[in-house]
């Protein structure tokens, strides 16, 4: 799972959650489904590789592996206005609410090691 290039190994894994604006459950249907797609579509243009995608109706939920080159906060701010621009244009519902997302999100970082499992290695490191 970690993935290598020239010059880094690394293994860096994202678990982001935004909601829509208004406490109406939007995300519904054919609506939740094309949200979706156009979330993972945005995910990939970096290198970032989706590893679990759900859009419940009043919130989306992002388990992504990132290349370290792309913010998170990148990602949301262009998944939140790539969904938007995309599901107004197409979806009446969606149109008429005065903004579809609210500016707030949460980001949280997840791997194959717990912190004390880090925190034991860089120990173990500095007894010599």
């Amino acid at each position: 799972m970690y993935h290598r290039d020239e010059h880094r190994v690394q293994l860096i894994i994202y678990y982001l959650v935004w909601t829509p604006k208004r406490p109406r459950p939007v995300l519904r249907g054919t609506i939740a489904s094309d949200c979706r797609r156009l979330i993972a579509a945005t995910c990939s243009e970096p290198g970032w590789k989706v590893i679990e995608l759900a859009a419940p109706p009043d919130h989306s939920h992002l388990f992504v592996r990132v290349n370290p080159r792309v913010a998170a906060s990148d990602r949301v701010q262009a998944g939140k206005g790539v969904t938007s621009f995309r599901l107004r244009r197409q979806y009446p519902v969606v149109r008429r609410l005065p903004s579809l997302w609210t500016h707030r999100f949460f980001a949280a970082t997840a791997g194959n090691v717990s912190s004390d499992t880090v925190r034991r290695y860089i120990e173990a490191q500095k007894g010599g």
